[in-house]
Order: structure tokens, then sequence, then C-alpha cells
């Protein structure tokens, strides 16, 4: 698998995060307080909650269910009850396009199929 066109940067506002599936993987594309974008496993590793439903402040996603933020750039928990990690992946703008490749995965998290 390569990269896929998953959104339009149009469509994810700063400090807000998109939920798209890319052949099962759950992706949540993340625009940080910066309005960088990111893309990163959107299923929480504490649970199966959805990161995308959660809040986005600075560089970090916070889990709403159970209080666990993730770093966007690395997907590393910053706080408990989550102590492991969340994929990141390689993201691509090009012009309002947003491009994701599940299999460059940028910080070696093994993806669930």
């Amino acid at each position: 698998m390569s990269e896929r066109l998953v959104c339009k940067a149009s469509e994810v506002g700063v400090k807000q995060a998109v939920k798209v599936d890319i052949d099962d993987i759950p992706v949540a594309i993340v625009r940080d307080s910066a309005g960088a974008l990111h893309a990163i496993g959107d299923t929480c590793s504490h649970a199966e909650i959805s990161l995308s439903e959660g809040d986005v402040e600075g560089t970090t996603i916070e889990c709403w269910a159970h209080g666990s933020s993730f770093d966007l750039n690395n997907g590393q928990p910053l706080t408990l009850p989550a102590f492991e990690p969340v994929p990141v992946f390689a993201v691509r703008i090009d012009g309002d396009d947003v491009y994701v490749d599940v299999d460059t995965v940028l910080n070696s998290v093994p993806v669930a199929d």
C-alpha cells in the first residue's frame, strides 16, 4: 500500500480531529494548535476509544474517556492510564489534499490489521 488521499486540509479545523479509515486501520487526522496536520492511530492504547473525539491542545490529543494524552509528533502517552504509544503515520499535504501512508509508521509502533 502507498499513500492515500484521505481528506481535504480545509476539512480539519485548528485544534480538531477527523477520523478516517484506511484499509480497516482507523486514523485520526489532527490539526494542532499551531495549524500543523498529523496522522495518528485513532484508537487509544488504553481502551478501544476513538481519539478523534478528544480534545486537541498544543501538540497533544486527549482521550475523552479516561484522560490519557498523546503527543501528536511521536505517539507517546503523556498521562496515565495509557502507557503504550499509538502509531504516527507519514502525512503529506499537496494543496488542500491530505495524503497518509499507513505503511510508513514513523514511531515503530506495530499497526494491527
